[in-house]
């Protein structure tokens, strides 16, 4: 089943930096946006967290959750923030959940099935299509989705 505007939200249970989340609890009554990277420090990725953690406080102001999704362990996460912090001057202070047997990433249709279930030994361009933005209502609907190429500088 593939994912559009006004589906429901896949739910699950993973284990994320701030303990194991059930997702559709987490959001509560509120608005999230879960994002997804293919790879624990790579350049694009860290500026890209590094942002949303400055943004981290507008979206509060709104009521809106922000949480990080990556295929690799939440060890490697929590290593990462502190990469993140150095170098783009923004602590990550949302959860990011990792997703090492990859069950996260296929519930969401960001790789098939048949990629296997580790992360262990896949690179960043392995996991390219494990770039994506859900905009997630209260009532646990899909109210937006972006999916964007690992190159930024592709070719239309």
């Amino acid at each position: 089943m593939s994912l559009r505007i006004n589906s429901e939200a896949p739910n699950f249970t993973a284990e994320m930096t701030q303990g194991v989340i059930d997702f559709h609890e987490w959001i509560g009554d509120g608005w999230v946006i879960l994002f997804s990277h293919p790879k624990d420090f790579t350049p694009v990725c860290t500026t890209e967290l590094g942002y949303m953690a400055g943004l981290q406080p507008e979206f509060d102001k709104r009521h809106c959750k922000i949480i990080g999704l990556s295929v690799d362990p939440v060890g490697n996460h929590a290593r990462w923030a502190k990469d993140i912090e150095e170098t783009q001057g923004h602590a990550v202070n949302y959860p990011m959940i990792g997703d090492p047997e990859l069950k996260v990433a296929k519930l969401y249709d960001l790789l098939p099935a048949e990629v296997g279930n580790t992360s262990e030994g896949r690179t960043a361009a392995d996991n390219a299509t494990v770039r994506a933005v859900f905009i997630i209502g209260p009532d646990k609907k899909i109210k937006a989705m972006l999916t964007y190429p690992m190159d930024q500088r592709a070719k239309l």
